[in-house]
């Protein structure tokens, strides 16, 4: 069940894609890009960083895996990919994105047969809005279900759509702690620039925090690294998010580089 909108059609270089591999050959796989409904070509020479002998010891047919997008060229409708350049934790990073807006498809799919309209309308007139608002479907259905169907209202749902997502998200998402998050920019000229970068962003993990609350920095695409705090409130997740940004700013510049952030709604 994939989604049936998306804000793009086609993805951009240096994204993270789900693909399912379709057809092997000797010289690569080609493969579905299952976000975008495009065919992709993953080469052989970007499926290891060592000598591939035989992809179909790293990829085989009907396998769903997580891949770079190296090249675009829609025109011609070819997207070049890559396996060798994702590693674990953007592997992981993807795959949890992906399931959880399949579980937000499905939620309002719900909806949609709850209050018998199609679920094309129910994107127009919320799941396009929630994205719009909160930077993710699954983040503002969660924020929903924390806050009820006024966070819906706010953003121009109408009301009949906003209280049964309300139902659902309350019945189905279960909610612990608060997520915010932004992205940071990161640049280092020195030699030794990738230690002074792991160095900055470790301080941010760091910070002095309540114990309940957790500091999580990983890679979008270098020079970009997001942050994400998790607390029980926003004030405090505000609070530990401002005191690890200003560490990792604090530090990066010490050492001669350069750094901003970006808040992330």
């Amino acid at each position: 069940m994939e989604r049936l909108e998306r804000k793009v059609e086609w993805p951009e270089v240096g994204d993270f894609v789900i693909a399912t591999i379709q057809k092997i050959t000797d010289y690569g796989a080609y493969v579905m890009l299952d976000e975008y409904n495009k065919q992709g070509l993953l080469h052989v020479s970007e499926v290891s960083s060592g000598w591939v002998r035989n992809i179909r010891d790293f990829v085989r047919e009907g396998q769903k895996t997580v891949l770079r997008v190296l090249r675009v060229n829609a025109e011609k409708g070819h997207v070049d990919l890559s396996l060798k350049r994702v590693s674990r934790s953007e592997k992981r990073e993807k795959v949890m994105f992906w399931k959880k807006e399949r579980k937000a498809d499905g939620l309002l799919r719900s909806v949609s047969e709850t209050l018998k309209i199609p679920i094309d309308e129910v994107y127009e007139k919320a799941g396009t809005l929630i994205e719009n608002k909160f930077g993710g479907l699954y983040e503002g259905l969660e924020r929903t279900a924390r806050e009820g169907p006024a966070v819906l209202l706010a953003t121009g749902v109408p009301e009949n759509l906003a209280t049964a997502i309300a139902e659902v998200a309350k019945e189905r998402i279960k909610i612990s702690l608060v997520k915010i998050k932004g992205t940071l920019q990161l640049q280092s000229m020195k030699p030794n620039g990738v230690i002074l970068l792991r160095e900055a962003l470790l301080s941010a993990q760091e910070v002095e925090k309540p114990q309940e609350a957790n500091v999580r920095v990983y890679t979008v695409s270098p020079p970009k690294y997001r942050i994400e705090i998790s607390a029980e409130d926003y004030k405090i997740a505000e609070k530990v998010l401002d005191e690890a940004v200003q560490r990792t700013l604090r530090s990066i510049t010490k050492s001669g580089g350069q750094g901003t952030f970006q808040r992330e709604k």
